[in-house]
Formats: C-alpha cells, structure tokens, sequence
C-alpha cells in the first residue's frame, strides 16, 4: 500500500486556532486525536505525526497559510509521496458552512494557501478536501472574514462538520477518492441548520 500524505492548511499559533481559515488544520487534529497520534517537528517546516497501522502521515505546515506550499513539496519529497496518495485540507469561501467537497483536481482559485500548493508541486492532479465557511461573510472583505472566529451559531455546528471531514478523509483512505466522493459530496447543511445559524446571528 502506497504510503498517504496527509495536509491540513491553516495558520500557526494560538491567534489563529479557532479562525475560519484554520479548519484543515482541525481536521488533522480531529484525525491525530481519533487515531492517538503525536505531533513531533519535521524535518522541514512542519509538524507530523506518522501512523504505521493506516500507512499515513499527518500534517501541518508552519510557513503560514501563504507559504503552505513549502511544506507540501517537503513532505512529498522527503517521503516519496505520489500526487494522487497526497491529500490537501482547506477552507473555501465559495462552498456554504457546513458542507464538503472532494475534488480530483481543480486551480486555486483566491485561495493564497492553495495557490502556494499548486505553485510548488507543480500540478492541479491532487486530491483536495474543501471545507465550507461561506455563507455569512456580507460586505466583510474575504481576507477579513477568514481570520475571524466563527460565530455563536457556527460553533455549535463547527464539531459535526469537523467529524464529518475525518470521516471523508478516512474513507478515501479505505475505500479510493471515488468512493468518498460519492458518499460525502451531497449538501449536509440541513434546513434546520440554516435557521438556526440566521436566529443566532
């Protein structure tokens, strides 16, 4: 079994733990916390933590969101990583909060994080995990919005959208990109979650 890389996109620090830009990370975090991992420094400029059991490593850049790329073309390098067995976890403006999207392939688009990963591994032809934060946003410049705390109502949903995120990395390791994709790429935002995200707002 080809050994699967594993990256989680967000901003180092105390500052930036519960953003909005930093959900890859949580679900790195959700999946090191499932799977009783420790992070340890790497080699380059990122923190790891390897899982024998499952063939995968988990990991985090410490470059700062804009230089995420960095890290990525280290690890790959480092542990002979193909483009297809790594896997990248962000955060997208343009898919509504709480909702997941499993991609192939695909550009960058504003993302500066994702536009740091395409630029140094040189290709779109990996696969990539997207998180929906939008949906709130209003005349907040994206830039702004990203590095703010999710709101009261967000909250309450933010665990169940994390759990999901590692279950849809968990399945693509189990069962292909294809399989995972199938199950988890479907709007889960339910009605009543709308609601309840405008009520609180």
């Amino acid at each position: 079994m080809a050994l699967k890389l594993i990256i989680g996109l967000g901003n180092p620090g105390t500052r930036y733990a519960k953003t909005r830009h930093n959900v890859g990370f949580m679900v790195v975090d959700q999946l090191a916390q499932r799977w009783n991992l420790d992070y340890r420094s790497g080699r380059g400029p990122y923190v790891y933590a390897k899982d024998g059991t499952r063939d995968a490593i988990l990991a985090k850049p410490t470059t700062y969101m804009n230089n995420s790329g960095e890290a990525a073309r280290h690890l790959m390098d480092y542990y002979g990583c193909e483009l297809m067995d790594t896997m990248i976890i962000f955060d997208e403006l343009d898919i509504p909060f709480n909702q997941l999207r499993l991609r192939k392939s695909g550009g960058g688009g504003t993302h500066r994080g994702i536009r740091s990963v395409l630029q140094h591994l040189g290709s779109e032809d990996f696969p990539r995990l997207r998180i929906g934060i939008g949906g709130n946003q209003g005349p907040k410049p994206a830039e702004v919005y990203v590095l703010e705390n999710f709101e009261a109502a967000e909250t309450k949903l933010l665990p169940q959208m994390i759990e999901r995120a590692a279950d849809a990395v968990e399945d693509w390791l189990k069962n292909g990109l294809d399989h995972a994709m199938n199950q988890f790429n479907q709007t889960n935002q339910t009605d009543d979650d709308v609601v309840a995200i405008k009520e609180d707002r």
